[in-house]
């Protein structure tokens, strides 16, 4: 954690915040990646190595400052052409793109590691257009009884 500038290491402030995630297969490809090449930064380092045992680091094993981190994300973001966001706002993303993938709530709950599905649904979920359309549609289906409804997945508005 950063606090005036500072960083302080400790325990999370919650139980739930020591949790294992689960990561996907090209996830843990781009990790094992980034560890072989932290093995070569380790070797050439030698004896200047600083083993924190921290994933990311700089080349000699020295901690990141979450300043740097952060400030190097918002120029990442500019140089692509997305709007600045915060380092932490990737949590709100993940937990909208999971629900968009038809990830239970409870699943994205434990994984954020928040106390209640209801804090994870109303904190850090927005609605994609793909996700209404297709509430719209198995709706209407279900009204309808039509598995099979033309124009499918197109956006209407009404107007009242």
């Amino acid at each position: 954690m950063q606090l005036a500038g500072q960083i302080h290491e400790g325990r999370p402030k919650t139980d739930a915040s020591m949790r294992t995630v689960a990561l996907d297969a090209e996830t843990i490809a781009i990790l094992r990646a980034h560890q072989r090449r932290q093995r070569e930064e380790r070797l050439v380092a030698g004896e200047a190595w600083k083993g924190t045992g921290f994933v990311f680091t700089q080349s000699d094993g020295d901690r990141l400052h979450p300043q740097h981190v952060s400030d190097q994300f918002l120029w990442l973001a500019y140089l692509a052409g997305l709007p600045p966001i915060r380092l932490h706002d990737l949590r709100h993303g993940a937990a909208s793109l999971m629900l968009a993938a038809g990830v239970e709530i409870k699943v994205v709950q434990e994984t954020l590691g928040h106390t209640s599905s209801a804090f994870t649904a109303d904190t850090y979920t927005s609605v994609f257009p793909q996700v209404a359309m297709a509430a719209a549609e198995k709706t209407a289906a279900l009204l309808l009884g039509d598995d099979d409804q033309e124009e499918r997945g197109a956006l209407r508005h009404l107007r009242a």
